[in-house]
């Protein structure tokens, strides 16, 4: 006798997925208008990234019930209902598990193009599982050239909106099909579901003759949507723009050496000191830290001449507080940890501004870019020990810094301000 009900397991599932998929549907279609207006752009960013999130969790589910319903019986349907009434249901059943699957998977593809087609420019933005974890890039589309991207970018977010639309028709049809199987059939079907429902008495198991086609058709199903979604999507190539993207060749590895000065050394303490940064990001100010770093200090005011500092911060140790952010700022367009580890500013010549107030003059290394930098900066000795405080701003599109998705500072504020809060003590 097969079973009257479905398990707790797979009603969970269920009523997960359909909650999923109701909030996802209205939230990516206004997201996608609201991004483009500047007094919704935040509030549509975080939404972008819950989004996301809730696609990989759909993903996960949907995996998840289909391996318990290949691997549980279900409840067989009634025994008066005809032929093409159970290939419908077989089929919307089958429909719905390839689009649940299809549609997360277009979304992971789409976002790891690094490119927005709603506004047709790069925009590369890490996928934070819901701040718990980083879900990198498909890297076989990731690592593409630029006009591949591009190209496919446009084709996924037209299948990804195919989808959403199919993804309502057949969650309209599944809810008609089991009201009408509820209030006008009275055979039990919805109460399979449905706990709280007055299950009917087990019936012998259903056939399986029509399951294959069922499937075979959701197959079909998610094909024509592909081709319909990459044809209707896809714009010209931009005016100049080739098919081909050259391989930059690889900057040169910073230089972590380091050659002291002669004035008095200094041993910061890294604990009860900081490098922190700011700026703003779609209008909200944000700021970070790096965590990890070293300093090599050697200061007299009495001795400027003598005086050096050299600081290597390891870029891919970068902190804000949002794992989405700080997954984005390791992308190759930003930090690029990956090829660019370590970042080193070196100044070897400082000037005396009045009282206890300095200024080290130098330059910062950073991603394959060497830019200048003065430092202005408080020195306040007590005993052996002594405390530095200093700021300044740098400006990110001549540190290479987000160029390709962000050129024009519509969304990171183009300067960047640094702050330095050091403690040391004299060796």
């Amino acid at each position: 006798m097969a079973p009257s009900r479905y398990s707790r397991v797979a009603m969970g599932l269920h009523w997960l997925i359909a909650a999923c998929i109701i909030a996802m549907v209205p939230m990516g279609w206004w997201m996608s208008d609201a991004i483009l207006e500047p007094e919704s752009q935040q509030t549509a960013y975080q939404l972008f990234q819950l989004h996301k999130s809730i696609g990989f969790l759909i993903l996960a589910l949907t995996v998840a019930r289909l391996a318990w319903r290949l691997t549980h019986r279900a409840p067989p349907l009634p025994p008066g209902m005809k032929a093409l009434e159970r290939f419908a249901a077989h089929g919307v059943h089958a429909a719905f598990y390839a689009l649940l699957i299809a549609m997360p998977l277009s979304g992971w593809i789409y976002v790891s193009t690094g490119w927005s087609a709603t506004t047709d420019q790069p925009l590369d933005v890490a996928t934070s599982f819901f701040g718990l974890f980083q879900i990198p890039h498909l890297s076989f589309v990731a690592d593409a050239a630029q006009a591949a991207r591009r190209d496919v970018a446009f084709g996924m977010l037209g299948i990804h909106e195919l989808i959403a639309w199919g993804a309502v028709v057949l969650f309209v049809l599944h809810v008609g099909a089991a009201l009408k199987h509820q209030f006008l059939d009275r055979d039990g079907v919805m109460a399979a579901m449905v706990p709280w429902l007055k299950a009917v008495n087990p019936q012998p198991s259903a056939k399986k003759g029509k399951s294959g086609v069922a499937v075979l058709a959701g197959i079909v199903l998610i094909v024509a949507l592909w081709f319909v979604g990459w044809s209707s999507n896809m714009p010209e190539a931009a005016e100049g723009e080739s098919a081909e993207q050259t391989a930059e060749a690889p900057a040169a590895t910073i230089d972590t050496s380091i050659t002291p000065g002669t004035a008095q050394e200094w041993a910061i303490d890294e604990a009860a000191s900081a490098i922190e940064f700011s700026g703003t990001h779609a209008g909200n100010a944000f700021d970070g830290h790096f965590a990890d770093w070293e300093g090599h200090v050697w200061f007299d005011p009495e001795d400027l001449a003598g005086s050096k500092a050299i600081v290597l911060v390891r870029t891919g140790s970068v902190s804000t507080g949002d794992a989405t952010q700080e997954g984005s700022l390791r992308l190759s367009e930003w930090f690029d940890p990956n090829a660019f580890p370590v970042a080193r500013f070196e100044a070897d010549t400082f000037r005396a501004l009045g009282g206890d107030r300095f200024e080290a003059e130098g330059t910062l290394a950073l991603k394959g870019s060497v830019v200048p930098v003065v430092l202005p900066f408080s020195f306040s000795p007590s005993g052996d020990g002594a405390t530095v405080e200093g700021s300044v701003e740098l400006d990110r599109t001549a540190l290479d810094l987000g160029m390709e998705s962000d050129p024009g500072a519509d969304w990171v504020s183009q300067m960047i301000g640094v702050t330095i809060s050091v403690s040391a003590q004299k060796k």
